[in-house]
């Protein structure tokens, strides 16, 4: 299909999304069509083809491609061929994200991973090698990162200085699945460099990891299943304090697109490679509270 070009008052073909999921009738897919239609630069995509490697009682793949105009494919290496650039999804299940993953990381086409990225930082590292060796732009992040609260504060009172101290709060069914969202949040607003984390104490499926700096800096990611998503930061100057934060998946979506578009990924890969790793040591802290855990 073509749609005009209003600005050059020419064609142009839209190019073609794939996706690729664990099971496809899940939030993040049935709510991705209508982002992705709808966000900047959306009239230069379409979501052509889509996968799921097995079905856990909801929807059939044809009946979830039936009710999003989506063609049902049978196999990744199909996708892979036929789309310009691939979503992998699973948001659910970072464990399944490499046997997903592994066809598209070899096919040098934008490819994009679902949050949590990897369920673990050596098989974060192994899909970023992956992709390298076949020059594939990758990219994953939590929406978390794209809110208008923290973006605004991060290219206007930190710009000069990033902050030192970062507080980050939120909630969802467990940390292993929603704490990379306060993670990824402070990664953004701090950087890289963490050596170690705790977790702290806490009551029935509540946490509070805290994070160490060699260089002073110190962040905390505080999860209860009730809680809203929320960061607060500080450089000693400036302030950000955001009890909510709001339009991350509007600007998610839009980065997205962005990257489908350029092959240039908004997050660096140290960033998301740090991330993985403080999410593996807040899980293993889960059943060691009290005792810094060393990152990989």
């Amino acid at each position: 299909r073509v749609e005009p070009n209003r600005k050059a008052g020419e064609f142009m073909s839209r190019k073609k999304i794939g996706f690729i999921d664990l099971f496809i009738d899940e939030w993040h897919a049935n709510h991705f069509p209508q982002w992705l239609k709808t966000a900047h630069r959306g009239g230069e995509f379409e979501l052509a083809l889509a996968f799921e490697l097995e079905n856990r009682g909801g929807r059939s793949l044809v009946e979830w491609c039936h009710d999003n105009g989506v063609r049902p494919s049978g196999s990744i290496a199909e996708i892979v061929d036929r789309c310009d650039v691939l979503f992998i999804l699973a948001p659910s299940n970072p464990e399944a994200h490499f046997t997903l993953a592994e066809l598209p990381l070899q096919s040098g086409k934008p490819t994009y991973i679902d949050k949590p990225f990897a369920p673990d930082l050596a098989t974060a590292r192994k899909m970023f090698a992956l992709a390298e060796r076949h020059h594939t732009p990758l990219f994953s992040s939590s929406a978390l990162r794209f809110s208008e609260e923290l973006q605004a504060a991060l290219k206007g009172i930190f710009a000069a200085s990033r902050p030192g101290l970062a507080v980050a709060a939120g909630g969802g069914r467990s940390f292993e699945e929603y704490g990379i969202h306060q993670l990824e949040m402070i990664v953004a607003a701090l950087g890289v460099g963490a050596h170690r984390a705790m977790q702290l104490e806490g009551g029935d499926n509540q946490y509070h990891l805290v994070i160490d700096y060699p260089d002073g800096r110190t962040a905390s990611a505080n999860f209860d299943a009730g809680f809203p998503f929320a960061i607060n930061l500080s450089n000693g100057e400036h302030v950000l304090l955001a009890s909510e934060v709001h339009r991350y998946f509007e600007n998610f979506t839009a980065a997205v697109l962005e990257f489908f578009a350029t092959g240039v990924p908004p997050v660096a890969q140290a960033e998301t490679l740090e991330i993985a790793a403080l999410l593996e040591a807040g899980i293993k802290g889960k059943t060691r509270p009290g005792e810094w855990i060393e990152l990989g």
